[in-house]
């Protein structure tokens, strides 16, 4: 019975954070925070899409997603990170395996970075 209550104790507090960080932003002072929008910078300003280098990390056929491991993506302001995005053409992936080195190209489909081409190195 003691390890089921050490561990209701330690989800307990991994928990906390989580709630306090949820927590409403009413009544806070706000007094003297510049509230200006900052100047965009150069990789926050959209450029048209090029490839980027990646390599797959794990594909989803049935999701229709693919994780990458990329370069910066400077069309969509993202720097370099391993994330996983739905593919335009979902029938491509069967072409690829997890491991191989790419060439991606990404854009916003419906307000989402997607990947709209991959090619193989």
């Amino acid at each position: 019975m003691k390890p089921i209550k050490t561990l209701a104790v330690i989800l307990a507090l991994a928990a906390a954070p989580a709630a306090f960080a949820a927590g409403s932003m009413d009544g806070m002072d706000m007094k003297g925070m510049d509230m200006k929008p900052s100047a965009p910078s150069q990789t926050s300003q959209q450029s048209s899409p090029h490839p980027v280098a990646a390599e797959i990390k794990k594909i989803d056929t049935q999701a229709g997603k693919v994780t990458l491991k990329h370069g910066p993506i400077e069309n969509l302001g993202m720097s370099a990170m391993t994330m996983a995005f739905p593919v335009k053409d979902r029938v491509s992936l069967k072409n690829f395996k997890e491991g191989e080195s790419v060439s991606v190209t990404f854009d916003k489909v419906d307000g989402k970075p997607t990947v709209v081409d991959m090619q193989r190195k």
